[in-house]
């Protein structure tokens, strides 16, 4: 697949993935869209690819929307409107639905879409002056394709203060919130994303993404409910070939046959 909004790189078993539209902070429009929803689809199966870094060139993460791209919806009728956002909608779903962790390599600004983009990913590193904001109601209009990502990241609470407000915040808010895992100085920035992908890689990949569907299966669920799904996901890891290497390993005290590699 071509792409002209995106740069692809894969590093062994590490795919990173820049938004490269420097020019207008890494903002969003229908081909990036597109882009990046082709890209999910490709990469779902690919089971070479233990983890996926999303990051932005230039002084940006991602600003949200295209300027250029929010005039066109100006002129749309509902109907057109709905079509574009349910593209969105799909987009954010797929790339939140990754079976393997995804980590978001933040600078600048990452607002609205940006935003959105940063709730999706499993780990986020902030460079400390990054700046965050649900910035949609200023415009009068909505985040509204991006609120279940970040509901489930920041809770309600969280979200009516900011979702209402559209106000801008800091990265050590964004932490506070959950928004944001680890606030570092822009020079450690990269530093930090390497130790965080070399942890991943001491993990088990298909245990990660059991472990990422059982969060996203029993997050809401009570306790009853979710007896017979989390202790059948046990119990199906236990048996696995890949849980049966990593508690040999563990019991013979040596690394596990994917530690570092």
């Amino acid at each position: 697949m071509d792409h002209s909004q995106l740069i692809i790189r894969r590093d062994g078993p590490i795919e990173y993935v820049t938004l490269n539209r420097p020019e207008v902070r890494n903002a969003f429009n229908e081909e990036l869209i597109a882009e990046l929803t082709g890209w999910a689809a490709l990469i779902r199966n690919d089971a070479r690819v233990r983890v996926v870094v999303f990051a932005g060139t230039g002084k940006s993460f991602c600003a949200g929307a295209d300027i250029t791209w929010m005039a066109r919806m100006a002129r749309y009728s509902e109907e057109e409107n709905m079509r574009d956002a349910a593209a969105t909608s799909w987009m954010f779903g797929a790339l939140n639905t990754l079976p393997v962790p995804v980590i978001g390599r933040v600078q600048g600004a990452a607002l609205g879409g940006g935003a959105g983009l940063a709730a999706i990913c499993d780990i986020v590193v902030a460079e400390e002056q990054a700046v965050f904001g649900f910035t949609e109601v200023k415009l009068g209009i909505l985040p509204a394709v991006i609120s279940p990502f970040v509901i489930e990241k920041i809770g309600r609470s969280a979200g009516r203060e900011l979702f209402l407000t559209g106000a801008r915040f800091s990265a050590a808010r964004a932490r506070e919130i959950g928004l944001v895992h680890a606030v570092v100085p822009e020079n450690e920035l990269d530093a930090t994303v390497d130790a965080y992908v070399r942890e991943l890689l001491t993990s088990g990949h298909e245990a990660m993404a059991a472990a990422k569907a059982l969060i996203a299966d029993v997050w809401a669920q009570p306790f009853e409910s979710a007896v017979p799904m989390t202790a059948g996901a046990l119990a199906a890891r236990r048996v696995s070939a890949e849980g049966q290497e990593g508690l040999k390993a563990f019991l013979e005290k040596r690394k596990p046959s994917w530690s570092g590699s």
